[in-house]
């Protein structure tokens, strides 16, 4: 039943074929199919690393060791166990195959080549995991729940979890699926592929476990400098000497941004990827002042295509289009630039190669050559009207098995067209992701969420897992998209306390459709929200926010560190209490407060009217309260004085930072 191929184990029984391979250092990766041979696809997985792997064969069992990580394969079930090497103790193993009971992993035909697939794993008691990407429901740990492995706005599917047990586990499938993370079993679904694919990883703590899933799906570049400060953006700037205004009353006003952002229906239509030139007559002149008052421009590019832009035709005859299986090619139901109407659209396949140089090409030519340099890339899930994935055709195959993927190929075109234009400081910033997208300088936003206190305590736990879900940088429209009234006391106190926590997210950005809530019968534009500027929400909040701005601008060296050790070894800047202070087993129960780089716990207020919050400080360390200087003994909680101006924050071992000027 085994077989040894170079550094792969095969094992084979009836029909199935199994691989167990090293994948890089302390990683191993599992393949099994049904078809006749292996199919050969790395979505998101990088070439390995040689690895000088050991393989054992027994009469009953081989073991393959790799590193830190050994993986054993039984005769008979063809079932896979993985240990820390020389441990008896399994970090996680494939579901036990008992009498009449489903084996660890079963395929069932749904046509051609593509199988239902599962694959089962034993449900430990004291397991926790994190991870998965970004999610609303509100929880850091979630063992227990139950997943749907797909896109959607403010839902975003990275399939790698990590375990305190001390693994991580990329489920190696970009179609649609599910986990269910049960008490009785961890079981991963996909509803339409080739295979089962899936690699484990470890290392030396959560921090090890980091470093390897980058080195198996790329590392992030060092986040750009200018990316680090305060980026303004609200639904929307329509003009141009509209936007000039605010970035010439923020300057008056001595504030600090880094970047301006222009939202969509900035286009003539929806796939011409070019400015209105009645709205924004002279981008060249705008970018330029823009730059001498140091700020970039970021600009809001859909992968939507209207029928009546002036590329359609051409992306019809070439086939660069997603495609249904049945019926119209249409997927967006929604208005558009110099429209009367709702517009049925269409979508650029950006599985396509020559789709993302299409895109690239039109970008260039229209944002880029102005001096544009940083997108945004809004609605890459994609969004569509109807999420029957059955019925999507992309380039890279059915949407049921790839449509996971879209996202990071948006990201990928761009990257890679910066890159060929000679830059070198690329940033994104999209609405989904997949892994593997932080390599490709892409950074995540949790969409389009609501401007409610329950929504900004959903923000800290979805930050925390899609930090520990390999993607470092990540933003959050501070004070929320929806609903958002700028005159309301609690919309005030609720944007006081978002900002709070804003300064301490890898991106510091404001956005939002303020006011949307409400009916504008002196505008016939839906589309433009109320003001959004740091100095629209009272006296009072405008003097808070402002000094936020200073704080995060005298902060910029420490985080500009924390980025640099997120590009080479995975570490996300913003990260639960556990990730630092594994042993400490009260700081493995905290989820309303995190790490900020290794040297400062931030603990936001998350509720309407608080002035005092409880504040764990983990055992290890020492810790100072960053606004008073007085010190702490870890290993006890305490009440932190919390009024409306000031966030608890305390500074480890002595560590100075310049909380306050």
């Amino acid at each position: 039943m085994f077989e040894v191929a170079g550094i792969r184990l095969v094992w084979r029984f009836k029909e199935q074929i199994l691989w167990v391979e090293p994948w890089g250092k302390d990683s191993i990766r599992v393949r099994a199919t049904t078809l006749a041979e292996m199919p050969l696809r790395d979505w998101s997985l990088l070439p390995p690393k040689k690895a000088a792997a050991k393989i054992k064969i027994a009469a009953d069992f081989a073991t393959l060791t790799n590193g830190k990580l050994s993986a054993t394969v039984d005769g008979k079930s063809g079932r896979v166990r993985f240990f820390k090497t020389g441990s008896a103790e399994p970090l996680c193993e494939e579901i036990f195959a008992r009498t009449n009971y489903p084996p660890s992993r079963t395929f069932k035909s749904v046509g051609g080549d593509l199988s239902r697939c599962e694959a089962s794993f034993t449900a430990f008691d004291d397991e926790r995991i994190y991870g998965l990407g970004q999610r609303r429901h509100g929880l850091l740990d979630q063992k227990g729940c139950i997943f749907e492995l797909t896109h959607r706005n403010s839902q975003i599917s990275i399939p790698f979890l990590v375990s305190s047990r001390g693994y991580g586990l990329l489920w190696h499938n970009p179609g649609m699926g599910r986990v269910e993370l049960g008490r009785t079993q961890t079981r991963w679904v996909a509803d339409s592929s080739r295979l089962i694919d899936y690699v484990v990883t470890t290392g030396d703590g959560y921090a090890g476990i980091m470093e390897r899933y980058a080195d198996l799906t790329g590392h992030a570049p060092v986040l750009p400098e200018f990316a680090a400060g305060f980026w303004q953006c609200k639904l929307r700037y329509k003009m141009q000497d509209e936007l000039l205004a605010v970035a010439r009353e923020h300057k008056r006003r001595g504030l600090p941004m880094s970047v301006i952002v222009i939202d969509y229906f900035n286009w003539t239509k929806m796939g011409d990827w070019k400015f209105d030139p009645t709205c924004w007559p002279n981008p060249k002149a705008m970018v330029e002042e823009l730059k001498s008052l140091g700020i970039k421009v970021m600009v809001s590019v859909w992968p939507t295509v209207n029928p009546d832009s002036e590329n359609f035709a051409e992306l019809e005859r070439k086939n660069l289009l997603v495609r249904t299986e049945r019926g119209l090619n249409s997927f967006i139901k929604f208005t558009d630039s110099n429209a009367n109407q709702t517009v049925i659209s269409g979508l650029l396949d950006t599985t396509h190669p020559d789709a993302q140089k299409f895109l690239w090409s039109k970008v260039r030519e229209n944002y880029f050559k102005h001096g544009i340099k940083v997108f945004w890339l809004d609605a890459i899930e994609p969004e569509m009207v109807n999420y029957d994935h059955d019925n999507v055709r992309y380039h890279a195959g059915n949407g049921l098995e790839v449509g996971c993927l879209y996202p990071m190929q948006q990201q990928r075109a761009f990257y890679e067209g910066m890159k060929s234009a000679g830059e070198k400081e690329i940033i994104t910033l999209g609405r989904a992701g997949f892994a593997g997208s932080q390599r490709f300088g892409a950074a995540i936003w949790s969409g389009d969420i609501h401007s409610t206190w329950e929504d900004l305590q959903q923000q800290v736990r979805a930050g925390l897992n899609i930090g520990l879900s390999g993607i470092p940088w990540w933003t959050t429209d501070i004070g929320g998209f929806f609903g958002g009234e700028v005159d309301t006391p609690y919309f005030q106190e609720l944007i006081v306390r978002w900002f709070q926590y804003g300064v301490f997210c890898p991106l510091f950005r404001l956005h939002g459709w303020r006011n949307s809530s409400l009916a504008h019968p002196e505008t016939s534009d839906p589309t433009r929200g109320g003001p959004n500027e740091i100095w629209s929400f009272g006296d009072r909040a405008y003097g808070i926010i402002r000094e936020l701005l200073f704080l995060r601008e005298r902060l910029r060296p420490y985080i500009m560190a924390q980025m640099k050790l997120a590009s080479t070894k995975g570490t996300p800047p913003m990260r639960p209490l556990f990730f630092d202070f594994p042993d400490d087993e009260t700081a493995q129960n905290v989820d309303d407060q995190f790490l900020f780089g290794p040297d400062l716990i931030v603990a936001p207020i998350l509720n309407s009217g608080v002035t005092k919050r409880k504040v764990y400080l983990p055992a290890g360390a020492t810790w100072a309260d960053a606004w008073t200087g007085k010190k702490f003994k870890g290993g006890q909680t305490i009440t932190a004085a919390a009024p409306l101006e000031k966030i608890p924050l305390y500074l480890k071992n002595g560590r100075k930072l310049p909380v306050y000027a």
